[in-house]
């Protein structure tokens, strides 16, 4: 839906309202009037500025593989969406309903190098984590940029390339959570969603408007996401041609252009973000469907999909794409970074 310029502007005083009271918020924890509690364990936050979708998940995937291999670590999420409340350690009887999709997918993908956990409260999850896991050394923390009352020892701030902080306004008239001036916490940023080629000559003004509102000399990375090998929900490789695209996640728009130019995209549904899938949804998405035809679908989706579609016995029926944060050719220079910054802490 395009949006209307009026709309913004008519919606701009109730913003500046709402980025007096982050403001006012961000005050308070800056000196101290509000506490930031320190935890056992080192706290690399990824987050951002924006609602919706700037590629967090990826990234919080990358540091798993990269930092899970050097030091016992947790992903500790708030689990939106779940049906249960309080602390949750996920297991083998783990679903998308009792921790949420995105812990859920981190725990299909990672259950035996990092321990994956939920908690609306952060620093209760974190001494839990302690009690439980004392061996635990390295807390992941999932969105949690503007979770302020669990100190951090790295904090990773995402930009989306579509959607760049810098030229959007807070909650209502923008997508920002807080006020641009926000990325001064920032210890470094990650420009994702970037297109393959993306020549130095915007880089530098990519660069150039982030540095307006970070502190002098943080990092600015640049990734793309690169989609994986197509998978049925049977866990095997297909091969797709004709495909109806299904999708509930924050900015399904990335998802959407990347199947129009490399499959035949016969019909596209789309879902609010972190929905929660009926076995009526399964069967519109299956009704009419040719035989020659895909129901395809992000990983998110799939983790929460995939239980009703083998229960209807559609699972060949069904296929979903992988993605991945991609650094390119500044990846040694980002493993460098958090190197540097990481040290011995651990």
């Amino acid at each position: 839906m395009k949006e209307l310029p009026w709309i913004k502007n008519a919606l701009l005083p109730l913003s500046w309202i709402y980025g007096a009271i982050t403001d006012v918020r961000n005050f308070l924890f800056d000196n101290g009037i509000l506490h930031s509690e320190e935890v056992p364990q080192k706290v690399i936050v990824v987050g951002n500025l924006t609602v919706g979708g700037t590629g967090k998940t990826p990234v919080i995937e990358y540091l798993t593989r990269l930092l899970s291999k050097k030091v016992p670590a947790a992903i500790l999420s708030r689990g939106y969406g779940r049906e249960t409340k309080g602390f949750v350690e996920a297991d083998s009887n783990a679903t998308a309903a009792t921790i949420g999709d995105e812990p859920f997918q981190f725990y299909m993908k990672f259950s035996q190098e990092a321990l994956i956990v939920v908690s609306e409260k952060r620093v209760h999850g974190a001494l839990k984590v302690h009690e439980k896991h004392p061996e635990i050394k390295l807390l992941l923390l999932d969105d949690a940029f503007q979770h302020r009352a669990i100190r951090r020892d790295i904090n990773i701030l995402l930009n989306d390339y579509n959607r760049p902080f810098y030229e959007d306004y807070p909650f209502p008239a923008g997508r920002l959570r807080e006020r641009r001036c926000g990325a001064r916490r920032a210890d470094a940023v990650i420009v994702t969603k970037c297109p393959a080629e993306l020549n130095v000559s915007e880089k530098e003004n990519i660069i150039e408007n982030i540095r307006r509102y970070t502190r002098a000399g943080v990092p600015v990375f640049f990734a793309t996401t690169r989609y994986g090998v197509p998978l049925s929900y049977e866990g095997l490789p297909v091969a797709l041609k004709n495909v109806k695209m299904a999708a509930g996640i924050a900015n399904p728009s990335p998802f959407a252009a990347y199947l129009t130019t490399r499959f035949s995209v016969t019909d596209q549904k789309v879902f609010p973000d972190h929905h929660n899938y009926t076995p009526s949804d399964v069967e519109d998405l299956i009704k009419n469907l040719k035989n020659d035809t895909f129901v395809v679908t992000t990983e998110k989706d799939m983790v929460k999909l995939k239980p009703l579609v083998v229960s209807k016995g559609y699972a060949a029926r069904f296929a979903y794409i992988p993605v991945s944060v991609d650094f390119g050719d500044e990846e040694a220079a980002f493993s460098e970074w958090l190197t540097s910054r990481t040290g011995d802490r651990f």
